[in-house]
């Protein structure tokens, strides 16, 4: 007589406490782990591969248990002291304690295991995360969020809200995790740099002394939405971004006047961005120079680049110039090839591949974005590289028009988190480069475009290269270079 096994819901119910050894990292702040039976947990906290922990079940899976972090039984070897007070509550790093050795170790099984998962590729060709030189201090853009509820540490809570050193209707920071209603009130961001965090405090202390209000996403009252503060390592130059629901010309003039003096030895130029649309994204429908230019001037692998407020720019310069060249290296265009930039943004890529002898046309859907890129080209001098707006959802319907231009030897693409649109997809399959370098910030998305790309054999994946320029967090950024076959490029 044969018995059967008795499954998960049987053996468990919600609220058991369970002892998991961690064994893999996941993305966010979920990890891998075993029961001593064999039993796998997703575990969610602050963890690092080798803890031993205690946990709480909350959801019971036919194969699997999902548990949340109760206490650390017995540390990893790779665990460190976090350096910032806020770490754990706030919404930003989620890595800060775990050994940097660990978090490029990390990364690239990430990448791997996103390729082998979701893209099916058998034994990927990842390489080494490249590593930051700078872990802490990287960024050269922040974007804090107001709030008018505040979220409350664990010791502030039920302690009157008079004893309390700050207010609980404000809120300048981060969002707490899975809490997009509420902000941590951060005093300063160890990943941003000392003049970025001069801003941060500047602009609370104007916000609370003038009485303003902050932004509730659930009954859309309120007037400050968002504070993004840029700036250039090169020259130093600091751009201060205040999204809010309506404009207010004195007001704005005032706080140019604060921050001026605040940044006695910068310089600085504010802009708002005004917008009234039902959502919390850190740009506006109108935007209005207050102060300066309204741009500034980043120099990556010697090429200067105008960023205005809603342009995109790698967020770490340095890492930028490593992540440059290896799009250079890896797409490897010869003289007067042409290249396509799809997802284009400010022209960082296009330029610099431009500079190295090709012919490049860069394609971006943001307006402003198109502007900066143009400017650059001016200002470098460059003259073989085109830009055009274009969403690139609609790439596919324009391949008569832009192929006027040439059809490319050389395709890049850098897409937002998402990944590519399908008919983006479609359409790069039929231009069929020779090469197409595939620069990605989220690992499943790149895994699932190069299995689309790879599927119907005009392509093969290549080396893949992780590129940390996010250290802290699990953000890992990677350059994947994909080969026409030759049985494609016969047809």
């Amino acid at each position: 007589m044969t018995t059967t096994a008795p499954t998960l819901q049987q053996r468990f119910k919600k609220g058991d406490r369970i002892e998991v050894a961690i064994s893999d990292a996941g993305e966010v702040e979920t990890c891998f782990g075993r029961l001593e039976d064999g039993v796998g947990v997703f575990v969610r906290g602050m963890l690092a591969v080798g803890d031993r922990v205690e946990a709480e079940i909350y959801k019971i899976k036919k194969k699997y248990l999902e548990a949340r972090l109760v206490r650390v039984l017995e540390a990893s070897a790779w665990r460190v002291q976090p350096v910032c007070p806020h770490f754990g509550v706030c919404g930003g790093c989620k890595w800060q304690h775990v050994a940097y050795e660990e978090q490029l170790r990390m990364k690239r099984k990430l990448v791997g295991d996103a390729l082998a998962h979701v893209g099916g590729f058998a034994q990927p060709d990842v390489r080494d995360t490249i590593p930051a030189e700078l872990p802490f201090g990287y960024r050269n853009k922040v974007d804090f969020s107001f709030s008018d509820k505040r979220f409350l540490l664990p010791e502030e809570i039920g302690v009157d809200e008079r004893d309390l050193r700050k207010p609980v209707d404000f809120a300048l920071g981060f969002h707490a995790p899975l809490r997009y209603a509420k902000a941590v009130d951060i005093d300063y961001c160890y990943l941003a740099t000392p003049e970025m965090n001069q801003v941060l405090s500047a602009v609370r202390a104007f916000s609370l002394e003038r009485g303003l209000s902050a932004y509730n996403p659930k009954t859309h009252a309120g007037y400050l939405r968002n504070l993004v503060v840029r700036q250039s390592e090169a020259l130093g130059e600091v751009m201060v971004n205040l999204v809010t629901s309506t404009y207010d010309e004195g007001l704005m003039s005032d706080l140019a006047r604060v921050l001026r003096d605040v940044l006695k030895t910068r310089s600085v130029t504010v802009v708002n961005n005004v917008t009234d649309r039902l959502n919390q994204v850190a740009f506006g429908d109108r935007e209005y120079v207050v102060d300066g230019p309204g741009v500034i001037t980043e120099v990556v692998c010697g090429l200067r680049f105008t960023i205005s407020a809603n342009s995109f720019f790698q967020t770490s310069t340095r890492q930028a110039e490593v992540l440059y060249g290896k799009v250079l290296e890896m797409a490897a265009p010869g003289p007067d090839q042409r290249v396509f930039d799809l997802y284009c943004g400010a022209g960082a890529i296009a330029l610099i591949l431009a500079r190295a002898g090709a012919r490049v046309l860069g394609i971006e859907v943001v307006k402003s974005a198109v502007a900066d890129a143009e400017a650059s080209a001016r200002a470098n001098g460059i003259e073989h590289c085109d830009f055009r707006e274009l969403d690139m959802k609609d790439l596919h319907g324009s391949l008569a028009r832009i192929r006027e231009w040439g059809d490319p030897d050389v395709v890049v693409v850098d897409p937002p988190r998402a990944g590519m649109h399908p008919k983006a997809v479609r359409a790069l399959l039929d231009l069929r480069p020779r090469r197409i370098v595939y620069v990605s910030c989220k690992p499943s998305s790149l895994a699932r475009d190069a299995k689309m790309l790879c599927e119907e054999g005009l392509y093969r994946l290549g080396e893949v290269h992780p590129v940390d320029m996010f250290p802290q967090t699990h953000h890992v950024e990677a350059v994947a270079v994909l080969e026409r076959t030759t049985t494609a490029s016969t047809v």
